[in-house]
């Protein structure tokens, strides 16, 4: 047997492995770019970790729940952000002017527009869009509707 360290990504659960991977969730980050790192398990490990320990499944939910405000906290950064909004061009004679960059505007606008669409179906009932409204009557019940006739004058 040798003394060399166990090489490979780790499949075996530890509490310290998944507070490393809430916390990254936590931040904002993808399961997807979490795994690509090689201190890290793979996505399917994860998964496995989460159907067999309540205390990482318990805790990854949290962290999820902290990822959604993240991006909603991006968003207005992203908004905000008016840096690259302007590029310098060259006119034909050499001559230099600004324009405005679309494919950088166009760009925040995806960023923007992807995180609102994951905060709203991840967590519909705080973003979500409220398209229907209920409306009751007395004590929850139903409406009563009462039409009154025009008044002969």
């Amino acid at each position: 047997m040798s003394d060399e360290p166990k090489r490979g990504r780790p499949s075996d659960y530890t509490a310290e492995l998944a507070a490393v991977i809430c916390a990254r969730i936590a931040s904002g980050e993808s399961l997807r770019e979490i795994c690509v790192d090689e201190e890290l398990p793979n996505k399917s490990t994860i998964f496995r970790w989460l159907a067999a320990h309540d205390e990482f499944r318990d805790q990854y939910a949290r962290a999820r729940e902290a990822q959604i405000e993240h991006w909603a906290d991006e968003i207005v950064e992203i908004a905000d952000d008016g840096t690259n909004d302007w590029i310098e061009r060259q006119n034909s004679d050499g001559s230099t002017y600004e324009a405005v960059n679309t494919d950088h505007i166009n760009r925040s606008r995806l960023r923007v527009d992807t995180r609102k669409w994951l905060m709203s179906k991840l967590a519909a009932k705080k973003y979500g869009d409220k398209v229907t409204q209920e409306h009751t009557g007395e004590g929850g019940g139903p409406m009563t509707i009462t039409w009154l006739a025009p008044s002969k004058s």
